[in-house]
């Protein structure tokens, strides 16, 4: 499976499409960095006037901590946009080409090449994270520098010690990568029904952005749902900036999520294993 998985990095970075979502991050963390640098101080102003009477707030707030979890919180939203650009078109760009019969024609199994592409979009998938863990949190605090972390929560204001930060960083940005596997996964076996990767992608988001916004109504219908939806659990990163760490409760999300990628790729196998290849 080394050789498949050699042969499928290759092709995927070898397409200029490959690095959209590199770029993308690159200008929406700058931009954003940019934006926070020059006005950022108006910014934390206005968020501490809240507490600013009641409390007295000491050192650096605007620091590359709280730069960070900024950007987190607005760009793990569209991360799974630029994930599917690869994952849906691992097998419907190659029936579109017209190369997925003579993929199935090689003496390598359908299970190797299943899991060799799969593979192939989850170390895409993590060098896009890693990338966005540099920018986000490497270059922030190098901007920045560091200071105690304030997490702004919608009742509370958590304060986290500077020392005791970055573990949780490297901790979310785990998670996170369990988060955004689980999409690849998704755009990966819905790939299996289209031959063209237009589809794939576009179904992935619509079902990313229905359970996003089923996750976030606060209704009695919904509220049911929302355990059973993996979007309700994506966002257990943020479970690690809590004044009280609830790692049962993570643990969960990461059990649920993990599930889900072995579903969504054990199906993919006996999907594409029973497969008519005509393209």
């Amino acid at each position: 499976m080394w050789t498949i998985l050699q042969i499928e990095l290759f092709k995927i970075f070898k397409k200029p499409r490959t690095y959209i979502s590199f770029v993308a991050i690159t200008v929406i963390v700058l931009l954003i960095q940019t934006a926070l640098y020059s006005d950022g101080q108006v910014y934390m102003d206005f968020l501490l006037q809240s507490v600013g009477g009641d409390f007295v707030i000491e050192g650096k707030m605007l620091n590359g901590y709280f730069v960070c979890y900024f950007i987190l919180q607005t760009l793990l939203i569209h991360v799974p946009l630029l994930i599917a650009l690869v994952g849906g078109d691992m097998i419907a760009g190659e029936a579109n080409s017209g190369t997925l019969r003579l993929l199935v024609s090689k003496p390598v199994s359908r299970g190797s090449l299943i899991m060799g592409k799969f593979v192939a979009s989850t170390v895409y998938t993590l060098l896009l994270l890693i990338w966005m863990a540099f920018l986000s949190l490497g270059l922030s605090m190098l901007l920045f520098g560091v200071d105690d972390l304030a997490v702004f929560k919608a009742k509370e204001l958590v304060v986290i010690l500077k020392n005791d930060v970055l573990w949780r960083y490297l901790a979310a940005f785990g998670f996170a990568a369990i988060a955004m596997v689980t999409v690849a996964a998704l755009s990966f076996f819905l790939s299996m029904f289209a031959e063209n990767s237009i589809g794939p992608i576009v179904s992935t988001m619509s079902i990313v952005i229905l359970f996003t916004i089923l996750t976030t109504m606060d209704l009695p219908l919904f509220n049911s749902l929302k355990p059973f939806l993996f979007t309700s659990h994506m966002l257990g990163w943020k479970g690690f900036f809590d004044d009280q760490i609830f790692y049962d409760s993570i643990l969960k999300s990461a059990i649920f999520l993990l599930l889900h990628i072995v579903l969504l790729i054990g199906a993919s196998w006996m999907i594409f294993k029973k497969k008519d290849v005509l393209s």
